[in-house]
């Protein structure tokens, strides 16, 4: 590992034995983290958190059922008390990816970075009343089953959440022209079916936000798909109340970005409909998994926005440019494993996230 002390929490005999791959329902529906109100510990801000003192956390492996693990997230199904809605627990680890392959080396402190940020950012939308929210608390001492220690390294980078039958759309908004929008538009002059005017250059702000669906993959890529056929997914009804909660969402964060020397180019929003006590999905549409963070979004710093050119942005643009450079050397293929990355590369790239924190909310 290059420039960082890593930690794997490991709880229980079974620990170590417990599948990592996520369960695929037949109804094309998951499970995630969803809840319709705050409960007690939800609301609580979180401090901004050392990127230096603590070890890096790459791996969990707590005495839970229902392991998966993800890029960056190890989630975990936690017990139901009495009548209450089936729970889970999903970790930020301080993994970090690139060109879909989970490099080894992590960056310490993004974990704790990307779930102080979205808590923040379901905290402002609240008020709004546009759609419910996932978070019930963030804090490890609600967990029964753990040790001092595995809370200890766990504060700060957990959500405690209601369960939920995903709908299966990744719900994106685009603001500006950029990443595969950007190649989409090159060769059809739209993106997701989607019309737009000719003689755009990339990184241009479009005439008004669009709401570009994409399916979601279990591994690689998702797929950009056209709002028709994310209705024959989801259903039509579903569909075009997801686009207006997302393109609303979209325009309020982006003000509030804006406002504050941040552009937001682009994001992404996940849903899903409550599970009750009883297992099964009800009427309730959550916003679910993490929102508007430099990893499910792209931020660019409103002061050096020049379109016709790539931006530089608040998120891994430094893992990327490293690798890239590594490709064009020949020392490596966008395939598993994948290279180590060097202190420096590292460095900048917590910097980076701790810029976009300090900007959109200190």
């Amino acid at each position: 590992m290059h420039g960082a002390m890593v930690c794997t929490i490991r709880a229980g005999p079974e620990a170590g034995t417990r599948s990592i791959r996520a369960r695929r329902t037949t109804d094309r529906t998951r499970t995630a983290f969803a809840t319709g109100t705050p409960a007690p510990g939800a609301g609580g801000r979180l401090p901004v958190m050392s990127t230096v003192a603590a070890p890096a956390l790459v791996r969990t492996a707590l005495p839970f059922p229902d392991r998966r693990e993800g890029k960056v997230r190890d989630c975990y199904r936690l017990p139901s008390h009495g009548d209450d809605a089936p729970r889970l627990l999903i970790v930020a680890t301080d993994r970090i990816s690139a060109f879909d392959v989970v490099l080894p080396t992590p960056i310490p402190g993004k974990g704790r970075l990307l779930t102080q940020c979205a808590v923040r950012w379901f905290e402002w939308l609240r008020p709004s009343g546009l759609v419910a929210d996932h978070l019930l608390s963030t804090d490890p001492g609600d967990i029964e089953g753990l040790t001092d220690i595995d809370r200890s390294r766990l504060a700060g980078r957990i959500m405690i959440g209601r369960a939920a039958a995903v709908i299966p759309i990744e719900c994106v908004v685009r603001g500006y022209l950029a990443g595969s929008g950007w190649s989409a538009y090159e060769r059809t002059q739209a993106i997701c079916g989607v019309a737009l005017p000719r003689g755009l250059r990339t990184a241009d702000r479009l005439p008004e936000p669009i709401f570009t669906p994409a399916t979601k993959a279990a591994e690689g890529h998702d797929e950009n798909i056209d709002f028709d056929t994310a209705a024959s997914i989801a259903g039509r009804d579903v569909m075009e109340r997801l686009r207006s909660i997302s393109l609303a969402i979209y325009a309020r964060a982006h003000a509030h970005a804006e406002a504050r020397g941040v552009i937001l180019a682009d994001t992404k929003f996940e849903f899903g409909f409550a599970l009750g006590p009883d297992g099964r999905p009800t009427d309730e549409l959550l916003l679910i998994d993490e929102i508007l963070t430099p990893d499910s979004s792209r931020y660019w710093p409103l002061e050096s926005w020049a379109p016709g050119r790539e931006q530089p942005s608040f998120d891994k643009q430094f893992v990327r440019n490293y690798l890239l450079a590594l490709e064009a050397e020949g020392r490596w293929d966008r395939r598993p494993p994948g290279p180590g990355l060097p202190p420096e590369v590292v460095a900048r790239t917590i910097e980076r996230y701790e810029e976009a924190w300090r900007r959109l909310f200190g």
